[in-house]
């Protein structure tokens, strides 16, 4: 029975789960879960996740949810992995454990609630809220500054000094890719100091691509939508 991924590509870890099958090689039944649709709040879905989140992967009768243990789940599950996305090495393992335990309670604590309460949450039925979204960004601001004088130490392109990209590097980076949806003078405002933040969610892309890209057009096809409705409120004002 092939693997099942129940996602939302407009979920920055449902896209990390998705472009890591791809770029390994693994064969998967993406099942779509919309959910500005709500789709993640059926009977028929709380039966795979009771948590009501994406993504979720089913492979035969084994259920899982939260991305970054479906990243290790498949890294060890699929033995045509590449090692550098999840090393053998247990010290390298632990180093990657540190930053995706760090990565939610900083980076996408600051980054999801921004996006959400920029531009996300009238997609819900759900108000704006200026307030949270400037505590937001300061909490992504100072997860960014980290990012770049921690995490990208070393003489490697990807986190923790390495060569080559691992789960952490892709969780981490579909994460800042939210940041697209943005009025360009804030995401130019929030990134553009972190010149070594922006080479490596380069590098990443390339070393993922063209799968990165595949699932990115969903997010940059909303991005060009809400351009367009930011450039009519600002005809009409005129």
């Amino acid at each position: 029975m092939a693997l099942k991924v129940y996602a939302d590509r407009l979920s920055q870890p449902s896209r990390a789960v998705l472009i890591f099958c791809k770029v390994n090689g693994i064969a998967f039944e993406e099942v779509k879960v919309a959910l500005s649709k709500f789709e993640h709040l059926t009977p028929e879905f709380k039966e795979i996740n009771p948590m009501v989140k994406v993504p979720v992967i089913v492979d035969g009768r084994f259920k899982l949810f939260e991305s970054h243990a479906i990243l290790i789940y498949l890294s060890c599950a699929f033995p045509g992995v590449a090692d550098h996305w999840y090393p053998s090495d247990l010290f390298r393992r632990a180093k990657i454990h540190s930053v995706l335990d760090w990565h939610h309670s900083n980076l996408r604590s600051g980054a999801a609630p921004l996006i959400f309460n920029t531009v996300l949450a009238p997609l819900f039925g759900r108000p704006l809220n200026p307030q949270v979204a400037a505590e937001a960004e300061k909490i992504l601001s100072k997860s960014l500054s980290k990012i770049e004088s921690f995490w990208l130490k070393g003489n490697g392109k990807f986190l923790l000094g390495g060569f080559k990209p691992s789960i952490a590097d892709l969780s981490l980076v579909c994460e800042i890719m939210q940041l697209e949806l943005l009025d360009e003078k804030d995401r130019s405002r929030i990134l553009g100091p972190h010149l070594k933040v922006r080479e490596w969610v380069e590098n990443t892309r390339n070393a993922t691509n063209p799968h990165f890209d595949e699932f990115h057009k969903v997010l940059l096809k909303l991005k060009e939508t809400l351009q367009k409705q930011r450039s009519l409120k600002l005809t009409s004002k005129i």
